[in-house]
């Protein structure tokens, strides 16, 4: 299942969310601010970039320039206890499934997400209006699907 990570107040959180609600792809949400975070959870994130914590830590926020800490030079326990103790450094949202992951919120990269048999409708099915329309074509007879 997608594991997303938010914010209430952050406006690409929400951005997402609503891609997956009107995708009707089930996901669970853990508010970083609500729960604390375990190593489990930043591990899995951390399995899941290219460039290590520089991929999910935001080096612009306040608690890092106020602290004028810098990520090279800590030990990876150390940045990881950092980050459960202030999860306001993460960037956001964080979306994972299996070996997928997004940061932030892009509407072209978070079709990575789409399920399987989505993308076998879209592949199969042509409304003869664009690729735009096709997609939103495939979208629709998917969700017909899901519903009856």
């Amino acid at each position: 299942m997608i594991q997303i990570y938010t914010t209430p107040s952050c406006s690409s959180c929400r951005k997402a969310k609503k891609w997956l609600e009107q995708h009707q792809i089930e996901y669970k949400e853990k508010n970083i601010f609500n729960i604390q975070l375990s190593r489990d959870d930043i591990m899995m994130m951390l399995k899941n970039t290219e460039n290590g914590f520089e991929d999910i830590i935001s080096t612009r926020s306040k608690i890092f320039q106020d602290m004028n800490l810098d990520i090279e030079e800590m030990a990876m326990n150390d940045l990881v206890d950092f980050i459960i103790t202030n999860p306001s450094v993460l960037r956001r949202p964080i979306i994972i499934e299996d070996s997928k992951m997004q940061v932030g919120y892009n509407e072209d990269e978070i079709r990575t997400f789409i399920p399987k048999r989505l993308r076998e409708i879209i592949m199969t099915t042509s409304s003869d209006h664009g690729e735009d329309s096709d997609y939103h074509y495939a979208l629709k007879l998917y969700i017909d699907e899901i519903n009856s």
